[in-house]
């Protein structure tokens, strides 16, 4: 039981952290509760956690609030995101708050267990866990969402920023357009080609071939870093 992935739920509604605890359990996770903020934090100062399923719309401190929190500290903690509220604007908030993925309410189990198991896999990844990561003459940070060319900053869109976030995060190992525009979004698979052809003009010397954030055929994405 001790090598299973520990996974700390806080969700205010107790029915919500009865049926997510009794199916990750089946599913082959170690689980903790907390209905609050406050109880997880409590909580995650004995425990070193593998992922947190945190809700958004908690009362006193929401979830956006905690995960400001975590990384402040220092806290790298894989977190997942859940909400009722569905509009982009709210994940983008989330993602820009430091969590690593966004599950609107109501869910499938079957996804959530799939979003669970992706990003238990890139905690071994190569760009998981630093502050920054460099690619040619670029470096970037993961928590500040900057991007600079040697001291020059460069200037991206709140859309840029969050796919960079991704494909950071993510680094050496493919990107697929499903977590870049998750099914149901309002990203369609030709936004995120243009997404990534803006990128490319910041980044490339010659965007149509390009040396750092390249194309996986019939995939996705990858960000080669040094």
């Amino acid at each position: 039981m001790d090598d299973l992935p520990h996974i700390l739920v806080v969700d205010d509604d107790r029915r919500i952290r009865n049926l997510l605890q009794t199916y990750l359990i089946e599913n082959g996770f170690r689980i903790s509760v907390a209905a609050t903020a406050a109880e997880a934090r409590e909580k995650m100062r004995i425990v070193s956690f593998d992922l947190v399923i945190l809700d958004i719309m908690m009362p006193g401190e929401t979830g956006l609030s905690f995960t400001g929190w975590l990384r402040a500290e220092g806290n790298t903690v894989p977190v997942l995101m859940l909400s009722a509220l569905a509009e982009s604007s709210d994940r983008i908030a989330g993602l820009e708050t430091g969590s690593d993925d966004y599950l609107a309410k109501p869910f499938e189990p079957r996804e959530l267990l799939l979003r669970i198991r992706g990003l238990l896999r890139r905690q071994d990844q190569p760009g998981r866990g630093r502050a920054e990561v460099a690619f040619g003459p670029f470096t970037f940070h993961l928590q500040r969402g900057e991007l600079r060319r040697g001291p020059e900053l460069i200037r991206l869109t709140t859309r840029e920023r969050e796919f960079l976030k991704t494909l950071a995060a993510n680094a050496g190992s493919t990107v697929v357009r499903g977590e870049l525009a998750p099914e149901g979004s309002e990203e369609g698979a030709r936004s995120v080609d243009v997404q990534i052809n803006r990128l490319r003009q910041k980044i490339e010397d010659d965007p149509s071939n390009p040396v750092y954030l390249q194309t996986v055929r019939g995939a996705g994405y990858v960000l080669h870093i040094d």
